[in-house]
């Protein structure tokens, strides 16, 4: 497409996801822009033409779709169970598509999804926005680095406390088998964050827990997986933790980094910020993690500046993909990897034991 015209995005859906990333990031990444949002909330409808005036604001989905000369890119932020339907939609339509997390609710609607994407060679991707949290970025680069030596663990964390459901949300009121719980939610970003450091896992084991009343999906669940090289990588997603443990704690035969807190961009997004601004991704020196190391026997331990967190490098990767100039932000490819490891998952909490994977 011609480079002096924007990206022309219609997103579906307009919740959280909708207009607290996507829509936020699209208005702010260069030669992109919001050119029609899909919703039937009538007080969503008001909020989206409120917060992007120049939109086409739609109640139905195929008010895109018959007017798919209208756009470049189509965003798919609708609850899970809908995000195979709509993604095939988009790809008949002939409109790269981008798809929220996880893209689909099982590896056969991934693959139904892949095979659709390659033979109407048309661009997917999946929003897993966590690859630039500014912990993991830190993290990436220490291993990179080799400033802890063999990597042998890895603790990752989502932990908060809410003992009621929050009223209104799907993701608590929809069962696993509908793409409803944490595995799905949170689980799904700490699980492709192990991909990308590690490959693909060799053994997974897994307890799913539905503990709180009045939530029909899991909301404190436990998943190791067991890497090639001896590499083991615990994930824990709940929503009972009264004193969360660290977000991400890494061990290596030489070093150990720790890392407490969240990463910034989600509550400055939801405050109304955006990328552009000098602080943008950075945190606060006491938010900073902790490297441990052993010199001739002495302990040495120090603060580690966080790598500042760039939500805005996926929709700038994906801009770049629409117009011929690189790969795709996410490859779908990447999104079955991680759906099969939330079915073994699954069935390693059925049966009670670890299961064998890939």
């Amino acid at each position: 497409m011609p480079e002096d015209k924007p990206v022309r995005t219609a997103i579906i859906g307009y919740g959280l996801a909708g207009a607290a990333f996507h829509a936020p990031l699209i208005a702010s990444t260069a030669a992109m822009e919001v050119s029609a949002i899909v919703t039937r909330s009538q007080g969503r409808q008001e909020q989206a033409q409120a917060d992007f005036p120049k939109a086409k604001i739609c109640c139905k989905v195929d008010e895109v779709f018959k007017a798919a000369d209208q756009y470049d890119l189509v965003v798919v932020a609708t609850p899970n169970d809908t995000h195979m339907d709509l993604g095939l939609a988009s790809i008949y339509a002939g409109i790269p598509v981008v798809i929220d997390k996880p893209v689909a609710i099982s590896s056969d609607q991934v693959e139904q999804l892949i095979n659709a994407s390659t033979e109407a060679n048309v661009a997917i991707s999946v929003f897993q926005n966590r690859r630039w949290d500014n912990d993991f970025l830190t993290i990436k680069k220490l291993i990179e680095r080799g400033q802890l030596g063999k990597i042998t663990r890895m603790e990752s964390r989502f932990e908060r406390y809410r003992l009621e459901p929050k009223p209104g949300g799907w993701r608590e009121s929809t069962s696993p088998e509908e793409g409803g719980g944490l595995l799905f939610d949170l689980g799904s970003h700490l699980i492709d964050q192990a991909l990308v450091l590690f490959g693909k896992p060799q053994q997974v084991y897994a307890e799913i827990l539905h503990r709180r009343p009045g939530v029909a999906g899991d909301d404190d669940t436990f998943v190791a997986l067991r890497f090639p090289d001896a590499v083991v990588v615990h994930i824990w997603v709940s929503m009972l933790a009264p004193e969360v443990g660290p977000r991400f704690r890494l061990i290596g035969i030489e070093g150990a980094y720790e890392k407490w807190g969240l990463d910034p961009q989600e509550n400055s997004l939801k405050d109304g910020h955006r990328p552009g601004l000098w602080h943008w991704g950075r945190e606060h020196a006491d938010h900073h993690g902790k490297l441990t190391t052993y010199t001739n026997g002495v302990k040495h331990k120090i603060n580690i500046e966080s790598e500042p967190g760039s939500y805005q490098n996926f929709y700038e990767q994906m801009r770049d993909a629409i117009r011929g100039k690189g790969p795709v932000p996410v490859p779908i490819e990447d999104a079955l990897i991680c759906m099969k490891v939330i079915e073994a998952a699954r069935q390693s909490a059925l049966v009670a034991g670890p299961v064998a994977i890939f």
